[in-house]
């Protein structure tokens, strides 16, 4: 992959707003102690820091363009799966780890009913989550659910070893059916705010409540 092209993964953006310094200061943080060399590992600690230290947390309704932007979900402490995959890209950025994100609509077969109720359905549509380009490869990485929930839930927990994709299971502990890729939307180096809010309102618009902003 040439520079030029690498160099679109590696700059801020709105949404990825490593440029906020609140960013690169927790990014090096979470790695201290870690040579610069040993990228692998430092990708791990900003993944786990990611997973388990900002809860998942369902959004009811439409989140606006500044809940989604990196430096507030860091703030804020918890989020969904876009604004958590966000944050870990822009950490991965700040250490000039090149960072991406990945879209897919998915069926979770164990959502709750009462997320079945409030959605409509059990498609998450433009589920999130970050790609990091390491030993000449991008990495699938899934940050979404801490383990405690996954503890809870009695979900297999999504766990990276530095080396190898780290996404949703197709079944949980019990062997049930779990999650469901159905559509890839690909990879882009921001958050594509209007096509997600666009496939939100055509997917969820009949039920969704609108949430605070």
């Amino acid at each position: 992959m040439t520079s030029n092209i690498m160099d679109e993964y590696l700059a801020p953006t709105y949404f990825i707003d490593f440029d906020n310094p609140v960013i690169p200061s927790k990014a090096r943080d979470i790695v201290k102690g870690i040579g610069q060399a040993d990228v692998s590992r430092m990708a791990q600690r900003l993944f786990y820091f990611v997973r388990d230290q900002i809860p998942y947390k369902v959004y009811w309704g439409l989140p606006s363009r500044t809940y989604l932007r990196a430096s507030t979900t860091l703030s804020r402490g918890y989020g969904f799966c876009i604004p958590k995959a966000t944050l870990l890209v822009a950490l991965a950025r700040s250490l000039k780890i090149p960072a991406r994100l990945h879209f897919a609509d998915i069926i979770n077969h164990l959502a709750s009913e009462n997320l079945k109720k409030v959605m409509g359905t059990k498609l998450f549509v433009y589920h999130g989550y970050a790609e990091l380009f390491m030993n000449d490869t991008w990495l699938k990485v899934n940050p979404a659910f801490d383990l405690a929930l996954t503890e809870d839930k009695g979900y297999f927990p999504v766990d990276f070893d530095g080396t190898k994709d780290a996404v949703f299971q197709s079944t949980d502990k019990l062997g049930n059916k779990h999650f469901e890729y159905v559509k890839d939307h690909g990879t882009f180096a921001d958050v594509p705010y209007k096509q997600i809010m666009d496939a939100f309102i055509e997917t969820y618009g009949n039920t969704w409540n609108p949430g605070q902003r």
